[in-house]
């Protein structure tokens, strides 16, 4: 690969620009009257999205993400066939954002609706409800809206082609051009108010929210550190370590030669490593990846590769490539002279190796391959190789230091077995994702924590020598680091044991099944909101001299639920929202209806708001100019910004900056 081109990649995932919240309008559909015969019509509605945008199919389960619906406001001398029926390629797979089993478009969405024309004028109106997300966040429930009108002659004839269309595209401006809607302290009423005049420039003035993919690149890269340090010291890498030091340093009498050709050898580890990285995403390609890390039936088969693994590192077995391949490229190194056979070298190390960095490779990749990048794996795996190759350039360097290196012994067949255990609780996370695709229900959350703690448990109990293995030799003595890692184990058992009760557990909330799985719950979150009315909240903040802090969330957004688990339980966070702020929550997928239908304008198109989810997303596109969830923002008494907006982000302290912020912004 070109060196250039890596260099580049990296220097981005670095220095990552600030980005403004903003509308995003990723799908745009259209409305079409077509005849079918003398009395039957179709309404098609046919929808382009944005790459990486999915549209959501109709009838899907509840507590998921929002169904495609066909919605009627008037029908006269018509009747409905049917239901809304999809039309098309759909795809059927475990969404990532819902975890479930979904059918969704991408490319084109297309839905139809028959109707039976009854003869003479006629009038259809309403609109088409869909749900749009993509592997980060979702949009509010949108609305196509549709208005169609004419004569069928006797019910026989065919629909008017000169029937008056009006139909509806979703815009693409960045810019709006809005009708101000005033919803007073009672949503049955309107009034003026200025609290929804747009402060889209004044938030923009604060500053955006850092993009975070720098930030996942650097915990990519770390987290391959930290695994080519596992893999380091096991079995099968720490006692190559000496005798290839020592063959280098011996091979030449030139002791820079036998530095310089160490130096060659880790960097030859590095080159396998990211190109075996970067080969994967470009066989399969970063899409077909993460299509492969959603896949029901590929985290059940990882599950499962996993718990082979784990039992291999308990000492069931043994698994190993075949010896024909590693002897094959050892004869051809030695064969061979100059860089090639040092290249080969370190390849046969990697073969050599397998059985114990495979599973920490293949569970790196698959961790990856959601960032839907095609350089997260090299990225990772460079930090796997380098971790990898550092003893053997630094022993290269210092070789006295060999004499002081640790000799091969049982403590590495205790950070195997470890790593066994550590497989074995990962695993659960794959099945987990399995269980919630097809809906078997076997891995509620509590099912998935009691079988967590029992792991951990024994892991402690196994670190202090209350359980063996097969290669566990006969010394029961527990050194003083073992000590700690059991200790450190078992206080993991005992922190997770309120989980089975409902409490958050923001440690394992990344891998345990989402909190709507659980049937027993005590737990209750410390922050309430005080209104989920603007106005009315606003009012309230103006009388009690507080600022606001507004909360933009939707009943099926699970990052806005992780936000509320890891964040606002946090005793600092909680105590601000709570005595400091008037927190408004706002649900955009509300599906109360309002008393009657508001029309507004943006970018020169007529919308129709016909729900209380409706009025809260307008609000949030029009006054904040953002349309994802989840979505805060501070304002002060008269609506104005006190600080940049906040989205998805768990940084605690990140959250506390932002909030003391505005309350500093707010006593100016």
């Amino acid at each position: 690969m070109n060196k250039k081109i890596f260099l580049s990649w990296l220097l981005m995932a670095i220095l990552s620009l600030p980005v403004f919240a903003q509308i995003q309008e990723p799908v745009k559909f259209k409305t079409e009257w077509k005849s079918v015969s003398a009395n039957e019509v179709e309404i098609v509605f046919t929808g382009k999205m944005e790459k990486g945008w999915h549209v959501y199919s109709t009838d899907l389960p509840e507590g998921g993400p929002v169904s495609a619906t066909f919605n009627v406001d008037k029908l006269e001398g018509a009747e409905l066939v049917g239901k809304l029926k999809p039309a098309g390629k759909e795809i059927d797979k475990m969404d990532p954002i819902f975890g479930m089993q979904v059918r969704f478009f991408e490319g084109t969405a297309t839905f139809v609706q028959k109707l039976k024309l009854k003869g003479g004028k006629y009038e259809v109106s309403g609109y088409l409800q869909y749900g749009a997300c993509n592997d980060e966040n979702c949009l509010p429930p949108t609305n196509v809206d549709f208005s169609f009108k004419g004569e069928a002659a006797g019910g026989q004839a065919a629909a008017s082609a000169a029937a008056e269309a009006e139909t509806s595209d979703t815009a693409d401006s960045d810019s709006l051009a809005l009708t101000p809607l005033q919803i007073g302290t009672n949503s049955n009423n309107v009034e003026t108010s200025d609290y929804w005049k747009p402060v889209i420039e004044e938030l923009k003035a604060f500053g955006g929210n850092v993009n975070n993919e720098s930030r996942s690149w650097l915990y990519i890269f770390f987290a391959g550190f930290v695994g080519g340090l596992l893999a380091l010291f096991t079995p099968c890498v720490w006692p190559i370590i000496p005798m290839t030091v020592s063959f280098f340093l011996k091979r030449t009498k030139d002791k820079r030669k036998g530095i310089r050709d160490a130096w060659t050898y880790g960097a030859s580890i590095v080159v396998i490593y990211v190109a075996l990285g970067l080969a994967i995403t470009l066989i399969f390609g970063a899409s077909a990846l993460n299509d492969l890390s959603t896949s029901a039936i590929f985290n059940i088969f990882f599950f499962l590769m996993l718990v082979v693994f784990a039992a291999s590192f308990f000492g069931a077995f043994e698994i190993t490539l075949p010896s024909k391949w590693s002897n094959a490229v050892d004869s051809k190194a030695e064969q061979t002279t100059g860089l090639l056979s040092i290249f080969l070298m370190a390849f046969t190390l990697s073969l050599v190796s397998f059985s114990c960095t495979g599973p920490i490779i293949g569970f790196l990749l698959v961790e990856v391959s959601t960032s839907n990048s095609i350089v997260a794996p090299a990225i990772g795996m460079l930090g796997f190789a380098i971790a990898l190759a550092l003893p053997f350039t630094l022993f290269a360097l210092f070789p006295s230091w060999l004499k002081s290196m640790p000799k091969s012994g049982g403590w590495m067949n205790v950070i195997k077995v470890t790593l066994g255990f550590l497989e074995l609780a990962f695993a659960l996370k794959f099945l987990s994702v399995a269980d919630l695709a097809y809906g078997w229900r076997l891995l509620d959350r509590e099912t998935f924590l009691a079988l967590w703690i029992v792991i951990f448990a024994l892991l402690g109990m196994y670190l202090l020598g209350k359980i063996k293995f097969p290669h566990d030799g006969d010394d029961n003595k527990v050194s003083v680091p073992r000590f700690f890692l059991a200790l450190f184990s078992l206080a993991f058992a005992v922190y997770m044991v309120p989980g089975l009760w409902g409490a958050p557990l923001k440690a394992v909330s990344a891998f345990a099944p989402p909190m709507q799985t659980q049937d027993f719950n005590l737990y209750k979150n410390e922050v309430h909101a005080k209104f989920n009315d603007f106005d009315a909240g606003m009012e309230y903040a103006r009388q009690q001299g507080k600022p606001v802090m507004i909360d933009f969330t939707g009943y099926g957004c699970v990052n806005c639920r992780k936000m509320e688990l890891a964040v606002w339980t946090d005793p600092t966070v909680s105590k601000i929202l709570n005595d400091d702020y008037v927190l408004i929550t706002l649900y955009v997928d509300e599906k109360t209806k309002l008393p009657e239908p508001v029309k507004v304008t943006e970018n020169g198109t007529e919308r129709t708001l016909r729900t209380v989810g409706d009025k809260w997303s307008y609000l949030q596109r029009s006054k904040f100019g953002a349309n994802a969830q989840p979505f805060y923002v501070l304002i002060d008494n008269e609506g104005m910004p006190l600080n940049k907006s906040y989205s998805y982000d768990e940084d605690i302290q990140k959250y506390v900056e932002f909030l003391q912020t505005g309350l500093k912004n707010y006593k100016k």
